[in-house]
């Protein structure tokens, strides 16, 4: 009897997460009955002209950047359809290299090293590496610069630059997932200066970034094209060749790249700077973001409670195997890294599956084994706190194992819990910020993308910091309500 119902709870969680995992899998594909294929597209969150997000994290805007206006002409030239997973540059050849994406398009330069890892579409630009520092800085040239940090963005070409020129001029590297972030390190003195794509670096400072460009010509130039998995895709590769050279022969390609790149004035110095100011502004996205945020902490809670139960009950039960099983699993998942976790799941799974992993899904499946390895050793710790008489008098009434730990033993270890498992429910809600690391647009992304168009870093994330505090604020509340009301 025992052993039957720790089974059928394994079979439950199983086939909730098998009925969640199907609909997500299969439905995305209801659109494969369309004429037109559709493909998807890795792209930098922040990074200005190139891709240029709205404050909804997409592209819809007036301005969505270099290279979103040219996949949009080109998709329309050559009949497909395409969607956006956002996320560092990092991420993007992670996510191209598990086949999570079709292609990264992301100011990806054209190295030697990358033609034997990727195929590459026509290059449509040529970028260069510039070297920045703050407006006060006493610095200029790199020979200054020993025994200085200096920051790049991890994968691209700036930090290849630095890394093969670190010996020559005695500089440390620091590394960062978007430009905002790096040159804000700058802007505060934590870095002595920043490498990044020249467009990139012009673009912001004439948009209001403190810093000043020291080079004079473009470090390390290279062409700037489209990245696909090497040797696949090769109708997308040629639906998007087919369009570079169109849009070369009819003069948008020039147009485009010039909007962009020629006598770009600020467009964001109007807006009201102040806290109530970037607050009304952003209203609209920062309530997007929260809303993912509890959807995400709700769901991925509903489901690590399942898996906690499950492996605190398979902790205290009389069988050595089941007892096994829930330590080890609590010790591996509570001992990965919660990051390292997403990534594997989302870039590293569709390796072994051979299927894409939805990005909502990916992020609800770490909240539940992560979370859910923390509740199983509360879950468990709870049970074997209560007084073992209570089992002794359970089994004396003639109950049987199953039914004393559900009547007796459960009622009192739950009670025992509560104040552990509202302290996890507010863990897990700040936890989702980590799933920002893999594109999730929830509050933290939402407040990446925000600063990445007004350069208020910290406003914006005093604003961000608070709507979290008043949150917790509220579940704290109603934890010591519960409490009470249980006592």
């Amino acid at each position: 009897m025992q052993r039957n119902n720790w089974k059928k709870l394994i079979a439950a969680f199983v086939a909730i997460l098998g009925i969640v995992v199907g609909w997500q899998v299969v439905e995305p594909q209801r659109v494969s009955a369309a004429d037109e294929p559709t493909y998807t597209f890795a792209t930098n969150n922040t990074f200005e002209p190139f891709e240029i997000q709205d404050s909804k994290g997409g592209y819809s805007g007036k301005n969505p950047g270099i290279e979103i206006e040219i996949l949009k002409k080109i998709a329309k030239h050559e009949h497909f359809k395409y969607k956006f997973k956002p996320m560092s540059f990092n991420g993007d050849l992670q996510a191209l290299e598990s086949g999570q994406v079709d292609a990264v398009i992301a100011g990806m330069s054209v190295t030697d090293e990358r033609k034997e890892k990727y195929d590459f579409s026509t290059p449509y630009y040529t970028d260069g590496v510039v070297m920045a520092v703050a407006k006060d800085s006493n610095i200029k040239s790199m020979k200054q610069l020993r025994g200085k940090t200096v920051s790049a963005k991890a994968g691209t070409s700036a930090a290849i630059y630095l890394k093969d020129n670190q010996k020559k001029y005695g500089y440390k590297i620091r590394y960062f997932d978007s430009s905002n972030t790096m040159w804000n390190d700058v802007k505060t003195g934590n870095t002595a200066a920043t490498f990044d794509d020249g467009p990139v670096l012009e673009y912001g400072i004439k948009n209001g970034v403190p810093l000043k460009i020291l080079t004079k010509k473009p470090i390390n130039a290279q062409p700037i094209a489209v990245g696909f998995q090497k040797g696949k895709n090769l109708a997308l590769q040629k639906k998007i060749n087919d369009g570079i050279k169109w849009l070369n022969d009819t003069g948008q390609m020039k147009q485009i790249i010039d909007k962009y790149t020629k006598d770009t004035k600020a467009s964001k110095t109007s807006i009201d700077r102040t806290f109530m100011g970037l607050l009304e502004a952003n209203r609209g996205a920062l309530l997007r973001g929260l809303w993912m945020t509890i959807e995400l902490t709700v769901i991925g809670i509903i489901f690590a409670m399942i898996f906690g139960i499950i492996l605190g009950v398979l902790g205290i039960v009389n069988n050595k195997f089941a007892n096994a099983i829930s330590s080890t699993l609590i010790y591996i998942f509570r001992g990965i890294p919660m990051i390292v976790l997403a990534f594997f799941i989302y870039m590293g799974l569709p390796n072994v599956i051979g299927h894409k992993v939805p990005l909502f899904l990916a992020g609800i499946i770490t909240l539940a084994l992560d979370e859910g390895a923390y509740i199983g050793a509360i879950v468990k710790g709870g049970f074997e706190s209560v007084n073992v008489g209570q089992w002794e008098a359970a089994r004396s009434l003639g109950l049987p194992y199953s039914k004393a730990l559900i009547k007796v033993i459960a009622p009192q270890g739950f009670k025992l819990m509560v104040p552990s498992l509202v302290n996890q429910f507010i863990i897990t809600l700040k936890d989702t910020s980590i799933l920002s690391a893999i594109g999730v647009m929830e509050l933290t992304q939402t407040g990446t993308v925000i600063i990445s168009q007004n350069m208020e870093g910290f406003k914006m994330w005093t604003i961000i910091a608070v709507i979290y505090i008043i949150i917790i604020t509220l579940l704290t509340w109603l934890s010591n309500y519960v409490q009470k009301r249980m006592a």
